[in-house]
């Protein structure tokens, strides 16, 4: 024998002392889905007898049961609850979130009971308390239904609670997760029945009338292969064809090629069906009448359809949730009263507006699900995005259009309203008010909540499963956001940073590309792409087709068509009319290319280098390189001479003369390495922009295509600027090939040699695994002479380098995936539509890593 109980619920036990609550929950649940009220006495006392302990057991027990069922776990509460005062809290614990109770009990003999207990040395108390949990026991059983448990079982003797074999936990009626789509999801019909059928032909749906039978009401429809219609309720009332409707779409659910879930309107039908007493407003009168034409069969069917409707539905793996007027995350596949009428009505706020209709709860404003939820209920001119949720009743009826929203595509697709069937009591403004050009979603993330990303903060990317950030790092970012960053709307990415090669092993280089090779080539991957570092800074740039691309998916009015920044997200340009020709010229050289239209997008976001490396650098230049420099190339002069002098005068000082000789030439090369990076900046033509990731544009993040795509693309681009933009030169190695590993090398030396930085290592593909995961996305290879500049003047000297071969890559190199993770999920966010915070979470991330102690140099 089987009992069947939903799969989220709490399971109450009831039974006295001895019936076998314990053991039947051992046999049947997992252990830590038990809560048991002698393990919380033991808790709090030590003792799992002590009955002074009881009011803080049962404390922590409510605690405990109220934890998991916000989880959403299945619950059993093992304890006595033979009266109704102690069964009381714990259906209200069910019904605070939305669990169904369930009351399991064990109506065993009293001597059973009494014998069992005699033989456990700790249960000492008389055999009168037995007897007075029977008795309380016999005067529940009649009351558990008026209680509140929706599932009572009885099992009456030892033999029916050892039949049992299996508890079966039922799925509830609004899980339907492994129906992963695609789906097509339809708005509030409200009885017109012919833009209904155009939305369905203009979706792929092929409609035909046929003959009448048990399932079928007149209608057959083919849906597109694969794909399944989801109607989102309310579809009668004020329309001139709610019967047709009603035909149409319960032939669909019946054949199995649609879902339904009820609307308020369809609700209050079937109470006026069932014999209520309804006030026929609100359009159900002219329902009414078009319904007196039907047979009484027909009607009885409807009524049958309307009852089983389930107030919402949970799909693809819990990723969308679908009900008539939305639905808050704590509800989301959970069944009470409660949640059905939050499903029909939404929320209210109590007060009514001046149309006398009720002022709705913005519930979508805070919401911070996961699931996209898709609604109606409320008309609204045209579906907006607002926190992962959509409203996507157009007010058909009212003269403006049906809409479907394509699941997972996220593709809107309408048809216009042949007419006005009703006039709405409420007005309803199809056109935007100037004032009223940001989206919700815009006027939403115009305020940062600092909740969101103060403290430690775990975040889960695609890439690295949950990347950690510490509360002071999070204060460090926090001070850079709020005060230096550009406008937070423009961050929708920061590059990671970039770990170097691991020291090499040749006597006089720190750094060297076989290292770098080898690596890769460790790590199973078998081509690379070299690219010249450049002699500049990190720049993200933001370019939008024009203003209004930047005020539809930025949310940024009079702002300009873009920004450039630096990698910690502060403006790369001092000088706001800079700036714009930089953007301008960019903007052109894009429209030249065709850009906009290749890819099918109105903005793109850039990785690139800005040179001069003096333009960002300048006052690191001056007030430490140029000092350094000039210091040295004062003093040495002067201490050589006065060595020469006393080595003339015969005193032994051969060995300080050696040493200050080679001091003097290491710092003149210092001056040297660090000139070669530095050029005047009067104006735009002294700049010169090298991109070298294309990113994200809208719908896309890039990273699925290789470098070698990027860096062609690129070029491309560049040739219709080459006064402002510069193509990055690469070479495609073949690890497997040694004579293309010793040209790579090669290659680093001749650039390194003529003064060039050096060069940065890459998997060829933009998203790389080996034997231990995910690869460095790239490895920086610097020059000797550059490196100068980063470890000083005599970093080249024996002592110095023996000490620099010791430096650790293993921070740098984690520091580097984990910013990488968190940049490549901040633009699937961003291009995915996502809330801005959700956006800001990972850019925040990658702000506060770099307060983390690595050494700098690296």
């Amino acid at each position: 024998m089987n009992i069947k109980i939903p799969e989220l619920s709490l399971v109450v036990l009831i039974g006295s002392s001895g019936s076998g609550k314990s053991s039947f929950a051992r046999k049947h649940f997992k252990s830590t889905e038990i809560i048991s009220s002698d393990t919380c006495r033991g808790i709090v006392s030590d003792d799992e007898n002590n009955q002074a302990a009881t009011t803080d057991a049962f404390e922590l027990l409510h605690y405990i049961v109220a934890k998991r069922l916000k989880r959403g776990l299945l619950t059993v509460v093992d304890a006595t609850n033979v009266q109704p005062e102690s069964r009381k809290p714990l259906v209200q614990l069910a019904r605070d979130y939305h669990c169904l109770p369930v009351a399991l009990v064990l109506d065993i003999p009293e001597k059973v009971c009494q014998d069992r207990n005699d033989k456990r040395p700790d249960r000492n108390f008389g055999r009168h308390v037995i007897a007075q949990h029977r008795q309380q026991l016999r005067k529940s059983l009649r009351n558990l239904k008026t209680e509140g448990f929706r599932h009572i079982h009885v099992l009456s003797s030892v033999e029916e609670v050892d039949a049992i074999e299996t508890i079966i936990r039922d799925p509830l009626y609004n899980n339907r997760k492994t129906e992963k789509g695609p789906f097509d999801i339809i708005g509030d019909v409200h009885g017109c029945y012919d833009e209904l059928v155009a939305l369905l032909n203009k979706l792929g749906y092929s409609v035909s009338e046929t003959e009448v039978d048990g399932k079928n009401f007149g209608y057959t429809v083919v849906p597109p292969v694969g794909r399944k219609a989801i109607f989102l309720g309310d579809l009668v009332d004020r329309g001139p064809d709610s019967p047709g409707v009603l035909k149409l779409v319960m032939s669909m659910v019946n054949a199995g090629t649609a879902l339904c879930v009820p609307g308020n309107h369809d609700m209050k039908l079937l109470q006026k069906l069932s014999g209520k007493n309804v006030q026929l407003k609100h359009g159900l009168a002219l329902t009414m009448e078009q319904l007196s034409h039907e047979t009484p069969e027909f009607l009885q069917e409807v009524k049958l359809f309307l009852d089983t409707l389930v107030s919402h539905y949970v799909v693809d793996q819990g990723n969308l949730v679908v009900a008539h007027a939305g639905l808050r995350e704590d509800m989301q596949g959970r069944g009470s009263g409660a949640v059905r009428a939050f499903c029909l009505y939404g929320e209210t706020t109590g007060e009514t507006d001046e149309f006398g209709l009720p002022i709705r709860y913005n519930w979508a404003a805070d919401y911070k699900g996961k699931a996209t939820v898709v609604y109606g209920h409320t008309p609204v001119p045209e579906p907006e995005w607002l926190n992962h949720t959509i409203d996507i009743d157009t007010g058909c009826v009212f003269g403006n259009a049906l809409t479907a929203l394509r699941y997972p595509e996220k593709e809107l697709v309408s048809v216009p309203a042949a007419k006005v069937y009703y006039e709405s009591v409420r007005p309803l403004n199809f056109k935007k008010e100037k004032a009223q050009l940001l989206s919700s979603q815009h006027l939403q993330d115009d305020i940062l909540n600092i909740e969101e990303v103060i403290g430690k903060q775990l975040i889960t990317t695609r890439l690295a499963s949950q990347v950690t950030i510490r509360e002071d790092n999070a204060i460090a970012a926090l001070e850079v956001m709020s005060r230096f960053a550009v406008n937070p709307k423009w961050l929708i990415y920061l590059p990671p940073t970039m770990s170097p090669s691991e020291t090499s092993g040749l006597p006089t280089y720190l750094e060297h590309p076989s290292e770098a090779l080898a690596y890769y080539a460790k790590q199973g991957i078998t081509k690379v792409i070299c690219e010249e570092k450049h002699m500049g800074s990190r720049a993200i740039v933001i370019l939008c087709k024009d203003e209004e691309a930047a005020l539809k998916r930025f949310g940024l009015q009079n702002q300009g068509i873009g920004v450039c920044y630096t990698r910690n997200g502060r403006s790369f340009f001092t000088s706001e009319a800079l700036e714009t020709e930089f953007l301008l010229r960019l903007q052109e050289a894009f429209t030249k290319a065709g850009f906009w239209e290749k890819f099918s997008t109105s903005w793109v976001c850039l990785d690139c280098e800005l040179m001069p490396w003096s333009a960002k650098a300048q006052a690191l230049l001056q007030n430490q390189y140029a000092a350094v420099g000039a210091a040295a190339n004062a003093a040495l002069p002067d201490v050589l001479d006065i060595l020469y002098q006393a080595d003339g005068r015969g005193l032994d000082v051969k060995n300080l003369l050696n040493q200050y000789s080679a001091r003097k030439e290491m710092a003149a090369q210092f001056t040297k390495s660090y000139q070669q990076y530095c050029w005047p900046v009067y104006s735009l033509a002294d700049y010169k922009l090298a991109p070298f990731h294309i990113m994200a544009t809208e719908g896309a993040v890039h990273t699925d295509k290789d470098h070698l795509w990027h860096m062609s693309t690129i070029a491309e681009i560049c040739t219709f600027d080459p006064g402002l933009l510069k193509a990055t030169p690469y070479k495609i190695v073949d690890l497997t090939d040694e004579q293309a590993r010793n040209a790579a090398i090669d290659w680093w030396t001749e650039l390194t040699e003529n003064g060039g930085e050096g060069m940065v290592v890459k998997p060829l593909d933009f998203i790389s695994r080996g034997t231990k995961g995910i690869v460095q996305p790239a490895i920086k290879c610097r020059g000797k002479e550059y490196l100068r500049i980063i470890y000083g003047p005599e970093y080249t000297a024996p002592e110095n380098m023996e000490r620099l071969r010791n430096r650790g890559l293993s921070a740098k190199r984690s520091l580097a995936l984990r910013e990488f993770a968190l940049g490549i999920e901040a633009l699937e966010r961003f291009v995915n539509k996502e809330p801005l915070s959700r956006v800001h979470a990972c850019v925040f991330g990658v702000m506060a890593l770099e307060s983390e102690p690595v050494d700098p140099r690296l």
